[in-house]
């Protein structure tokens, strides 16, 4: 579907160019934000080039077992259906960690084997289990202390104070975490309440 409203966006501004005869500021601003994009993807590389690195340091100093450590019992309360020695738990707090700091593209091949991990505990149901929502909910929304991307953007386009936006992302990814976690929970109960 969203494909389909790309496509359909795309082709409704080129025909309006056509019609409106601005097609030559549209072919210059096509290649000019394609070149944009190739420039921002270069130059983001090496930002997460240095944080993914930090986070092989981390994880051979034992920060990351740390941090599975000491959030093992919250994640716990919040998937119970999984049991503790499952690998999908030590997945889901690799991603939980990732993307504490900023990581979501280190975060996404864990959080995809996460779910690989939960769907085996259910392996005859074609639905998403309790666990597998609940995960999405939370990686969509993800606390967030340091958000490296962001960093990286809002200096490559030379911002006077690129790090100023790091309290309000952890106050506004704790705030959106909190909500997801807490829509999560309502429906789970709703549906409960329906079965029963």
């Amino acid at each position: 579907m969203v494909n389909l409203i790309w496509v359909f966006m795309a082709a409704g501004g080129i025909i309006f160019a056509m019609f409106n005869g601005t097609m030559a500021n549209v072919n210059e601003e096509l290649f000019q934000t394609a070149d944009d994009a190739v420039m921002l993807s270069i130059s983001l590389m090496s930002v997460l080039v240095f944080w993914l690195g930090l986070m092989k340091i981390a994880e051979k100093a034992g920060l990351l077992e740390l941090l599975a450590r000491l959030f093992r019992p919250l994640i716990k309360r919040l998937f119970p259906d999984i049991p503790d020695d499952h690998p999908a738990m030590g997945y889901i707090l690799s991603n939980i960690s990732a993307n504490l700091f900023g990581l979501g593209n280190a975060a996404t091949p864990m959080g995809i084997k996460a779910m690989e991990e939960m769907k085996k505990l259910q392996p005859d149901s074609d639905q998403a289990s309790r666990s597998m929502i609940t995960f999405l909910a939370i990686n969509t929304s993800s606390v967030t202390l340091i958000p490296t991307t962001v960093i990286a953007i809002r200096m490559k386009y030379e911002s006077i104070a690129p790090t100023e936006i790091v309290a309000t992302t952890i106050v506004a990814t704790l705030i959106s975490t909190l909500g997801a976690i807490l829509v999560d929970r309502f429906f789970y109960s709703l549906r409960e309440r329906r079965i029963k």
